[in-house]
């Protein structure tokens, strides 16, 4: 799905990563203020500014996720380390919106939901790393529905229907806890398959 989604939405990003290029930005640069910006979603949501984190996440930080890879592919900027560089700070950044959701959800005396949002937090962090170590032993492993595409898409859903919708923050986080959690046990049971081949 994330393959897809990008291919379609390629021909969006043109103009700013012109734009980036022409001001002299890395691509690692815009890793770390996307970085920043989702740091700060993280903060609002923690304040109880739902719908304003989910606005920056969303429209700001989300965005300058997709340009990075892209500037580096224009600007032949495409390395080792800017990948993992890329991929080290998208954990960090969906921690950070994960423990702003914890840390409201405890401020309103809901710790079922701030529990289960730290479970889907480690979850999240499952699926990318089940794909990460099997890569790291020469697997391919790109299976599962739930990928962090799918999590960007329940995540700003979720934010931005509130105060709209109050339930919406409590369904998200049950969600992306359930999705990811099977998504991750898709990966696993890839990686046992394909590691005991006859």
């Amino acid at each position: 799905m994330e393959d897809i989604a990008r291919a379609r939405t390629r021909w969006m990003l043109v103009p700013f990563v012109d734009a980036a290029k022409r001001i002299g930005l890395s691509p690692n640069w815009l890793t770390i203020i996307g970085f920043g910006l989702n740091c700060v979603a993280g903060v609002l949501i923690s304040q109880g500014q739902i719908f304003w984190g989910g606005m920056v996440m969303t429209c700001l930080a989300m965005p300058l996720d997709a340009l990075d890879g892209e500037l580096a592919r224009k600007t032949n900027q495409q390395g080792k380390f800017g990948a993992f560089f890329d991929s080290s700070l998208d954990r960090v950044a969906d921690g950070a919106l994960m423990l702003g959701l914890a840390a409201w959800f405890i401020s309103i005396n809901d710790t079922t939901s701030a529990m289960v949002t730290v479970v889907a937090m480690m979850t999240s962090f499952m699926v990318s790393y089940t794909r990460a170590r099997a890569e790291g032993l020469g697997i391919e492993c790109k299976v599962g529905f739930f990928g962090r595409f799918g999590r960007f898409l329940l995540i700003a859903a979720g934010l931005l229907l509130h105060p709209a919708h109050n339930y919406s923050i409590v369904v998200m986080v049950w969600l992306l806890a359930i999705l990811s959690g099977a998504t991750a046990v898709q990966r696993i049971v890839h990686v046992y398959r394909e590691t005991t081949k006859l």
